[in-house]
């Protein structure tokens, strides 16, 4: 299928956006192609269409029309039901959606006017008709206890109930480990192995333990450590293609929201028979490894085990023990302390060879939001990493990186954690920016990650620290599971994969069972899975498209590929969009939270820093809260603000004052909107009266100059920007419809909506 040219036929997801118009995905990688409003009334979000670029648009973009609509979007539509004129209409809850459902009489159920419900489409929209649908599911009230996360999994789609062939198999696996269960299984029951956890931790899949060594004699004697990890091995009970193996290929990965876990295996799995509970027996797969003094791992080894944990330990104590070896932890766990140096002393050694490799290591708050028993926010706190967290995370890096060789070497198919450079547009637009703030340090065509951490280091102390490091950190491509290794950027890994979490992702299931088949001299198969196992064919169908319209593109003849390597493509694309689909239902109920929680400050006055800016006004954290929220570009004061996009930042035409990155301000909340999951602020005391002093300095008079409005109708608040989030377009399309729609009864206003 030609994919160049204005007359060739496109095919592609829709992905809707809140202001009306929409994008559609390409299959084939290719930019996105904008469709505007009209031709958005006859799809809808997540629709698969075909379609022809009829013109750019005045950004530039390829504008394209809908020829045909391939496949209607299955999921139900979740959203408040609401009644005007006598005419019944669901708005909702995800604004890319862009039109209200109609509900004919009789089609309610039990449902009363305001409650959250879930809706099945009965006719699709059409070009002069909205969608009807009927009420299947009542959720309950907008503000229940956990109606976020209600509303959430099924706008996400998250898959939050186990089948019931997998209740039944799940209920006849046994409380213990069994006889059978041991054999051609090393036993390492008397080797002091401990886990190292959260103190709210329920389910326990890494053991560790350490403990010095020397290789060689005389002089030439060499010191360093035997490092085994231990991670649960699910493949003994989750067997490929099993109703439980279903489930969990089909959700891919648990989702953490605050105060609930939707958990990737059944509890019987997860915090019973595999979770590695102290004093109990427990199968696990082992990465034995011999590290050296200068943190290279010389040697490694996988085997089946039986272990028995010799303690739970929690990051908060191995940190006090670590800090203070005469303390009342360490004296409570006497026995431990020894391993712990042990442990601790071979991660200073796993960390001095990171720093050798230049892995991006960039300083980050990540919060964790504490609420009541209500599910209402009481605070949000920063997470801190201790050492404890710090020594876990190294040596489980070491063994997913020995997971990834031992793949490699072997020449089996599998999956692996592939994280790449930044592309040739992110690369420009960091080195335009690096040179307008004058850093003094840039990135070389074909930059390696020692060139970010070099800069990084080299600006920790700057003003604008901040400011750079936010732009490093958004230079970075999103981390995927793909069976075409190509190394791991940030970690400067030449290989890498995820082996240490099969409990919570399918990635290391996967991983688990090609490692076992390895050792035993075979080769694992793909499992054929009768229900995802449809989703995933289609999943292989569209890679062959893809592939083909690549190749076209260059006048290429396409690859055929194998079966098994269509399945691993389709595997490791199901993975990642899982892993995608979780983080943004996580991040869509704590911007829930957050904006109940602010609801309850309208009026207050608080301090905090710049955090993002774009043309449109600049986004701001809250000191103490970590509530961030936006400043509309109207509220910066009465002069004509330019956005310098090299700069990253906001200047004032008259005044020069600017806003960037790391900007201290003081700001009032002025407005909420749930809905919308949208914070507003509105700059008050510091930021006018710099204003006001930066004016008179300039000798301003007269009336103030028009604000510019490039954007206005704000975009949902960012609220996270780690490595490799997901494109910014794409994760920030949630909210709004087009202004146009219309209820049978008329017209309804947006005020109407909330």
């Amino acid at each position: 299928m030609a994919t160049s040219g204005l007359l060739d036929e496109i095919e592609g997801t829709v992905q809707g956006h809140r202001d009306g118009h929409g994008f559609v995905a390409r299959d084939d990688g290719a930019p996105d192609i904008y469709l505007p409003p009209n031709e958005m009334r006859a799809v809808l979000h997540k629709d698969r269409v075909k379609v022809r670029v009829v013109r750019s648009d005045r950004k530039g973009r390829p504008e394209g029309r809908v020829l045909e609509i391939v496949e209607r979007a299955q999921q139900p539509i979740i959203g408040r039901l609401l009644q005007e004129g006598g005419v019944w209409l669901v708005a909702p809850e995800d604004k890319r959606y862009g039109q209200d459902i109609l509900i004919p009489r009789g089609a309610t159920g039990t449902a009363k006017t305001g409650q959250v419900v879930v809706v099945e489409l009965v006719e699709p929209p059409a070009l002069y008709g909205q969608p009807v649908g009927r009420v299947k599911e009542v959720l309950g009230e907008i503000d229940d206890p956990g109606m976020e996360i209600e509303i959430a999994v099924r706008k996400y789609s998250v898959p939050h109930a186990f089948s019931d062939a997998c209740i039944a198999q799940a209920r006849g696996l046994p409380d213990k480990v069994r006889p059978q269960d041991k054999k051609s299984r090393i036993d390492l029951s008397d080797v002091a192995l401990v886990t190292i956890d959260g103190e709210d931790a329920r389910d326990f899949d890494d053991a560790v333990y350490c403990e010095p060594m020397t290789s060689g004699r005389g002089k030439s004697a060499k010191r360093g450590w035997r490092l085994l990890v231990a991670i649960a091995d699910v493949s003994q009970y989750v067997s490929n293609g099993s109703a439980i193996d279903i489930d969990a290929y089909d959700r891919a990965t648990s989702v953490y929201f605050p105060r609930r876990v939707i958990p990737m295996l059944p509890e019987k799995l997860s915090n019973g028979l595999c979770s590695l509970n102290p004093d109990v027996e427990r199968v696990c797969m082992v990465c034995d490894m011999v590290v050296e003094a200068d943190g290279e791992v010389s040697a490694y080894q996988f085997y089946p085990a039986v272990m028995r944990s010799h303690a739970r330990f929690t990051y908060t104590e191995v940190a006090a023990i670590l800090a203070n070896t005469k303390g009342a932890e360490a004296l409570r766990y006497r026995d431990r302390v020894p391993d712990l140096l042990n442990l601790h002393e071979v991660y200073l050694a796993l960390l001095a060879a990171r720093n050798r490799r230049g892995a991006v290591d960039f300083e980050t708050v990540e919060t964790q939001i504490v609420c009541d028993e209500g599910g209402r926010i009481e605070k949000i706190i920063p997470r801190t990493r201790n050492e404890a967290h710090k020594l876990i995370e190294e040596a489980m890096l070491a063994a997913n990186v020995c997971s990834a060789y031992f793949i490699l070497h072997s020449k089996h198919a599998g999956l692996f954690r592939v994280h790449e450079g930044p592309t040739p547009e992110k690369k420009e637009t960091l080195r335009n920016y690096l040179k307008a703030t004058g850093v003094g340090l840039s990135i070389s065509d074909d930059p390696r990650p020692a060139e970010f951490q070099a800069i990084a280091a080299a600006t920790r102390d700057r003003p604008d620290a901040q400011q750079i490091h936010s732009m490093l950190l958004r230079s970075m491509q999103q981390a995927i599971y793909t069976p075409s290794n190509s190394g791991h950027f940030g970690l400067a890994f030449d290989a890498y994969t995820h082996f240490t979490s099969p409990i919570r992702r399918y990635p290391d299931l996967l991983v688990h069972r090609v490692i076992k088949a390895i050792l035993s001299r075979g080769k694992y198969q793909l499992p054929v899975l009768p229900l995802p196992g449809e989703a995933h064919a289609k999943l292989s169908r569209r890679i062959e498209k893809g592939i083909a319209a690549r190749a076209d593109a260059v006048g290429e003849k396409p690859k055929k590929l194998s079966a098994e390597a269509l399945g691993w493509q389709a595997a490791g694309l199901h993975c990642s969009a899982n892993e995608r689909r979780a983080d943004e239902a996580t991040r869509d109920v704590e911007a829930w939270l957050k904006c109940k929680y602010m609801r309850e400050h309208l009026g207050e006055e608080y301090g905090g820093v710049v955090s993002a800016v774009t043309s449109f006004g600049v986004f701001v954290t809250l000191d103490a809260m970590y509530v961030e929220g936006l400043v509309h570009i109207t509220e910066l004061g009465g002069e004509y603000f330019r956005f310098d996009e090299a700069r990253q930042e906001l200047r004032g035409e008259r005044s020069a004052m600017r806003y960037a990155i790391g900007t201290r301000v003081r700001v009032q909340v002025s407005r909420v909107d749930l809905d919308g999951r949208r914070i507003d602020f509105r700059l008050v005391r510091e930021g006018e009266d710099l204003l006001a002093r930066a004016m008179k300095d300039k000798g301003a008079t007269g009336e103030a100059q028009r604000v510019k409005r490039e954007d206005p109708l704000a975009p949902v608040p960012r609220t996270s920007r780690k490595m490799s989030e997901p494109h910014a377009r794409k994760s920030a399309s949630g909210a709004g419809r087009p202004p146009a729609a219309k209820a049978a009864s008329g017209k309804r206003s947006r005020s109407s909506r909330r």
